[in-house]
C-alpha cells in the first residue's frame, strides 16, 4: 500500500502546490510525474536493503535466473526511471519505461502471491488488489508520458 500512499499523496500534495503558484507543478501532469517519481523512489531503495532484498529475491520466480541480479537491476531502473521523470525532455520516456517494467516485474508479484510470500515481514499484497494496483500505476505512467 506505501506505493499507492506516495502515488496517490504525492499527486496531491504537488497539485497543491502548482495550484498555490509553483509554476513548475501547474498542471496535472507535472504533479503526477513528481508523484510516480516518489512512488519508485520508495520502491526502488528497498531493492537495497538487505532485509527488503532478500525477500524480492525470494519473489523472483523460480524460472528465472540470477534473481540477486535481476533485484539489483530493477531497483537500478526503478531510481533511474524516478530521475527520468524529473527532467521534462526525458520524462515521457522514463514513464513509458517504467510503465514496460511494471508491466516486466508483475510475473514476480503473481508468484509471490501465490506462494504465499511475505515482504518485510507482512503477507504480499493479495493477487486481486495487486492486479488493481499494477493497472493502476501502469495508467498512471502511460498517462505520465503523454
Amino acid at each position: 500500500m506505501v506505493p499507492f500512499i506516495a502515488l496517490i499523496g504525492g499527486f496531491v500534495v504537488l497539485r497543491v502546490l502548482g495550484l498555490a503558484g509553483i509554476d513548475v507543478l501547474d498542471g496535472w501532469q507535472p504533479a503526477l510525474r513528481g508523484a510516480l517519481a516518489l512512488m519508485f523512489v520508495t520502491t526502488g531503495v528497498p531493492h537495497f536493503l538487505p532485509s527488503w532484498r532478500r525477500d524480492f529475491v525470494a519473489m523472483i520466480p523460480p524460472a528465472f535466473p540470477h534473481p540477486a541480479l535481476l533485484v539489483t537491476l530493477t531497483g537500478v531502473l526503478e531510481l533511474a526511471g524516478a530521475a527520468g521523470l524529473l527532467v521534462p525532455p526525458l520524462a515521457p520516456l522514463a514513464a513509458i519505461g517504467l510503465a514496460l517494467l511494471m508491466a516486466a516485474m508483475f510475473p514476480a508479484n503473481v508468484s509471490a502471491a501465490r506462494r504465499g510470500l511475505t515482504l518485510a515481514g507482512k503477507p504480499v499484497t493479495p493477487l486481486p488488489v495487486r492486479t488493481a494496483l499494477q493497472v493502476l500505476f501502469i495508467a498512471a505512467a502511460i498517462a505520465a508520458a503523454a
